[in-house]
């Protein structure tokens, strides 16, 4: 009796340490085949396609390793009904069906772990297909938009009756329009560059108080024309980066202030050192942004509120962007707001990379 609970204990035993042992290779097998092909085939993918096809070479590797123990365990008379359903959920998740859903109960056995595998897989590719289909859809309505709009007052530029005023009027709002699809082509190609990690990533010792103040002044039409207020208090700092990246930075985030600061307001850039780090704070008294929003400001396309929206005439694109260059650079980015009092951005960077 002792020898059969001990013999039962022993089998236990083993199978858990070949399941672990499966997933070991199934995960390491996947990551480290991506990354043969990749340098075999000279591949260049973004973030989301490595991830996806890491995770289907994993789950391949696992199909087979589970196929393997099915045969062995047929081969030595076992029932073949506890992997059916597995073999049904892998075939469903091929085809693209990613709400597969397994029931781990007891008929599983040592097997159970690959069951749980198998629902945490399905579940992370629904999860990110439906960030697919979101990007898709964010992206088509911000197409659409603009083109809606060019299509129809080149459509009433057609009247031989039209004003002088209202012809340049329409002109005006063709040329807008026409201006916001370039910007989110633009920042469409930065971000996809950036996160394929093909974009040349060379840091250059350069000062950049001189350069925080060449976007102030490249912006000073613009808030001239609202009569707003520009203070500047900066350290002389020396930054290892990369200049065409941050100067992106500082351009969205004093756009941004700009645009959302009334006729006769302030906004005021501040450049110092504290530690082993630079700190850029830009921060205007502008209309603000709500404490539901904030969390959610530097996801793509996200527009916090139609005042903000439709007053810029943005994408919801400058923030990600902005994020991204950031994160790149090793640094961190926060922003805080009152609605009414305004908005403070604050860039830390680390002063060696």
């Amino acid at each position: 009796m002792g020898r059969s609970r001990a013999g039962e204990i022993v089998k236990r035993v083993m199978g858990i340490t070949i399941v672990i042992a499966g997933f070991y290779l199934s995960w390491n097998g996947g990551y480290f085949g991506l990354k043969l092909l990749e340098k075999h085939f000279n591949w260049s993918l973004t973030p989301y396609k490595s991830q996806l096809l890491t995770m289907m070479l994993q789950f391949l590797i696992l199909f087979l390793l589970a196929g393997i123990a099915g045969l062995i365990g047929h081969m030595r008379g076992g029932e073949r009904a506890f992997y059916i359903p597995i073999i049904t959920a892998m075939r469903q998740i091929s085809k693209g069906n990613f709400k597969v859903e397994l029931e781990n109960d007891r008929r599983y056995g040592q097997f159970g772990s690959i069951v749980e595998g198998i629902n945490e897989m399905a579940s992370e590719l629904s999860r990110m297909e439906t960030m697919r289909q979101d990007f898709i859809s964010n992206v088509s309505h911000e197409i659409q938009s603009p083109l809606t709009s060019i299509r129809g007052f080149a459509r009433a530029l057609r009247d031989e009756g039209l004003s002088a005023e209202s012809r340049a009027h329409y002109l005006d709002i063709i040329e807008a329009e026409g201006s916001r699809l370039s910007g989110l082509s633009d920042n469409l190609l930065k971000l996809s560059a950036l996160e394929a990690e093909s974009f040349p990533f060379e840091r250059t010792a350069y000062r950049l108080d001189k350069q925080l103040q060449e976007m102030i002044l490249a912006c000073e039409p613009q808030w001239l024309d609202k009569n707003i207020d520009v203070e500047a208090e900066l350290e002389e700092v020396t930054v290892q980066a990369v200049k065409d990246l941050l100067s992106q930075v500082w351009t969205n985030l004093l756009h941004n202030s700009i645009k959302f600061t009334p006729q006769g307001g302030m906004i005021t850039v501040r450049l110092r050192t504290l530690d082993n780090r630079m700190e850029v704070e830009i921060k205007d008294n502008g209309i603000g942004i709500a404490e539901d929003d904030l969390p959610r400001i530097f996801e793509r396309f996200y527009k916090v509120d139609k005042a903000r929206s439709t007053s810029g005439g943005g994408s919801g694109l400058g923030l990600s962007l902005v994020k991204k260059i950031v994160d790149i650079h090793e640094g961190s980015i926060t922003i805080t707001s009152r609605p009414g009092e305004g908005t403070a951005c604050v860039v830390v960077l680390p002063m060696q990379p």
